[in-house]
């Protein structure tokens, strides 16, 4: 399992995040602070507090492509 520190500052990029991660087959969840979620849930990451950063976790050890996908959205 990898994990990425992601931020999704606006409505767009929440959309546009959901349609990039549900290309792929790996199984991941958003965790903000004791709350986790499907990240490939719309509706479920509207339910989080947007205004921090967010910790992806990706639940397969070969996600480069992935990762390399979610640049836009990871933070540092």
């Amino acid at each position: 399992m990898k994990s990425v520190k992601i931020t999704l500052a606006m409505a767009e990029h929440v959309k546009q995040f959901v349609n990039t991660v549900s290309k792929y087959p790996y199984d991941l969840d958003l965790r903000s602070g004791r709350f986790l979620i499907d990240a490939k849930s719309l509706l479920g990451i509207f339910s989080l507090d947007l205004s921090k950063p967010l910790v992806l976790e990706i639940h397969s050890d070969n996600c480069e492509d992935l990762i390399e996908d979610l640049k836009p959205f990871t933070v540092g």
